[in-house]
């Protein structure tokens, strides 16, 4: 109420009449950690374990550098006459995987990109390490920690944890961040399969058996709605970043004489040549873990459907097809873990459509209330939505005019979002109640002790994963 007026004249008091509204805050904010060429904006190396937000692949190139260059990478070109006396040429390039940079964060964000993916945050860890060698368990958990305090990131990916030396500090990793997620209530972990040897680049029998070796290595630690986790790896249209000089090249000439030189040498003595060797190059299959271009399908769904439509059953951009064929039956063993419930959502590809994910569970497969991916992240998001306009209450009275307030303002909230389709029921009444108020949530003894007690309740829509079709033959009647 404002001082009263002291000589006469008009004066307007302005009285209002709406309760304080909920802000839904972002949904797919991904933080990815890792290792980068770099890690500088103003000062070298002053972005190392700082979370760094961006919006696009320029801003990452601008901080944190390129691609680590691959030297393992050897061209051949055969040349040789056809029956006609026409010269025929062939173009071979291959890379040796167990030679291959174990640091990918540049493709992994890439790929983030292409799949519909928006800002996001990195997290560099330490600069590239020699070719071949695995990432430490110790630098990556040290980028973990510092998302502690990171408000915005909502998705937690870990591009290079697969290449991690073994399972076991695969799973102190992803057990980590799982707790991360549990005790901050507002995010969510995207996991690749660690293989433990087992080749998931390759095609194959083996998934089975590396899924087996993923699920048994006892991740989880009681988290496991925190997170999904996703597989095969997948074969993408990105292309590799090589360093010509230590690129070899030979040059076959039918049975005459064979010559060898660097890809460098290559650009400025034979120019033909060079764009057939580069041309090779780009062609080698680029093959990633599947956790980032999934960060950008959840993205790509939370910002066409919302968050409370299941990431899944959308097409991959940038993605030639899955590293390993599954079939049906592999993806029922894959989408059910009758032991643990660890639920791994397959990649799959469909004849004339694409690459496809497949799944939309949490690892609590077995769960009924946080079976599926969207329900989790509905809640986390209503969570932290309400949570932070709950804050400006924490000092007001604790009497019946705040909780109309606080009523009105969640009510209100809630019942757009049902009319958005994310919750279910006829009837807002069907769909979500809130709850606040002496008797109701509260006793006396919690007014005097401070304690405000909202409790909501949400019928979420969950995801038609079967659908059932019914054939009925009709016997003709007389």
């Amino acid at each position: 109420m404002p001082e009263p007026a002291k000589f006469p004249g008009v004066y307007v008091e302005e009285v209002p009449l709406f309760p304080p509204a909920v802000a839904p805050v972002s949904t797919a904010v991904p933080a990815f950690v890792g290792y980068t060429q770099r890690a500088t904006q103003a000062l070298a190396d002053d972005l190392h374990l700082k979370p760094t937000r961006i919006a696009s692949m320029a801003e990452y190139s601008r901080y944190f550098g390129g691609p680590q260059p691959e030297t393992a990478v050897a061209v051949t070109i055969t040349e040789t006459l056809k029956a006609a006396g026409k010269p025929a040429t062939s173009v071979v390039a291959t890379l040796t995987e167990t030679a291959r940079s174990r640091h990918i964060l540049y493709y992994a964000t890439q790929l983030f990109f292409a799949n519909g993916g928006g800002p996001c945050y990195i997290v560099s860890v330490g600069l590239y390490k020699p070719l071949g060698t695995p990432p430490l368990l110790a630098e990556l958990t040290a980028g973990l920690a510092v998302l502690r305090t990171a408000d915005e990131p909502t998705l937690l990916v870990f591009p290079e944890a697969q290449a991690l030396a073994s399972i076991t500090d695969f799973k102190t990793l992803q057990d980590l961040a799982l707790t991360q997620c549990a005790l901050r209530q507002d995010r969510f972990v995207l996991l690749d399969v660690h293989s433990d040897g087992v080749s998931l680049n390759e095609p194959g029998p083996d998934i089975l058996t590396a899924i087996s070796h993923f699920r048994s290595s006892g991740i989880g630690s009681g988290n496991l709605r925190y997170g999904a986790a996703y597989a095969p790896n997948l074969v993408t249209m990105l292309h590799y970043v090589v360093d010509e000089a230590a690129v070899v090249v030979r040059a076959v000439q039918g049975f005459k004489r064979t010559t060898t030189t660097t890809l460098s040498n290559l650009a400025t003595t034979n120019p033909q040549r060079y764009e057939l060797a580069k041309a090779a190059i780009r062609d080698l299959p680029c093959k990633l873990p599947p956790s980032a271009a999934v960060a950008g399908v959840y993205a790509s769904v939370d910002a066409s459907r919302g968050v409370w439509k299941a990431p899944a059953n959308v097409s991959l951009v940038a993605v030639l097809k899955p590293t390993l064929a599954l079939t049906s039956i592999q993806q029922d063993q894959l989408n059910v873990d009758p032991v643990a419930g660890k639920s791994v959502n397959a990649i799959r590809e469909f004849v004339g459509k694409g690459t496809f994910v497949w799944g939309a569970r949490t690892l609590a497969g077995n769960d009924n209330e946080w079976r599926y991916v969207n329900v989790q992240r509905l809640f986390l998001f209503v969570e932290e939505s309400v949570n932070k306009a709950l804050q400006p209450f924490g000092f007001e009275p604790n009497d019946a005019n705040t909780w109309v307030r606080v009523r009105g303002m969640l009510e209100n909230f809630l019942l757009t979002l049902w009319r958005q389709g994310a919750l279910a029921g006829s009837k807002p009444e069907h769909a979500f109640y809130v709850a606040v108020g002496l008797g109701k949530t509260m006793t006396a003894l919690d007014i005097q002790e401070g304690r405000m007690i909202v409790e909501m309740g949400l019928a979420a829509v969950r995801p038609a994963e079967f659908i059932v079709r019914r054939l009925v033959c009709r016997m003709a009647s007389a």
